[in-house]
Parts: C-alpha cells; sequence; structure tokens
C-alpha cells in the first residue's frame, strides 16, 4: 500500500502516487462512476497509461479510443488528452520525469 495520500481529482475521480523516484512516478487514478471525467489536459511529462480495471473514452489529440482491462499506450508529450469512464476501474499511469505537483 502506498504512503502517499488518496487526493480527489474530479467527481467520482481520485488519484493516489504509488511510487516515485526524480526520472519516473507511478499513480493509480480510480473512477467510481461511469460518466466521471478524466479532464483534457496536457504536460511536458511522456505518459503511459495500463487500464487495470474499466472501460474508458480516451481522447488523444484528433484520436478517440475506447480501452479496457490489460489494455496500455503512451501518450507523447503536450499532446492533449483526457478520459470518460464507462465502466467504474483504475488507470495505472506512468510518468517520466516524476510530476513533482502530485506531490
Amino acid at each position: 500500500m502506498s504512503d502517499f495520500p488518496v487526493v480527489p481529482t474530479g467527481e467520482n475521480v481520485t488519484r493516489q502516487v504509488l511510487s516515485d523516484h526524480q526520472e519516473l512516478m507511478v499513480v493509480a487514478f480510480r473512477f467510481g462512476d461511469a460518466g466521471a471525467v478524466g479532464a483534457l489536459h496536457s504536460h511536458p511529462h511522456v505518459q503511459s497509461t495500463y487500464v487495470e480495471s474499466g472501460r474508458f473514452r480516451f481522447t488523444m489529440g484528433d484520436e478517440k479510443r475506447e480501452v479496457g482491462p490489460g489494455d496500455s499506450f503512451v501518450i507523447p508529450s503536450n499532446v492533449i488528452h483526457g478520459c470518460v469512464c464507462l465502466q467504474p476501474g483504475t488507470l495505472i499511469d506512468c510518468f517520466t520525469p516524476r510530476r513533482d505537483d502530485f506531490l
């Protein structure tokens, strides 16, 4: 279990840092209800996302895709992205370098 707090990031959405190092951070985003939103945003970090559970519709730049358990993908630096939860679940995101704004 992570020693980092669970932080609300939106309605029925939380994040929890699972581990971090100056060059890498692993974060769990938990979506409690269908319709919960991971707001569109961008950041300079490269992000990889692994769908631990649930179903999500992701927007990445001009592309939209639906993902489910076991799917993974990479979001390049500065690409606008976000998601809508279709079935409650958890996303495991890795960021390089780490997201100091999450600490």
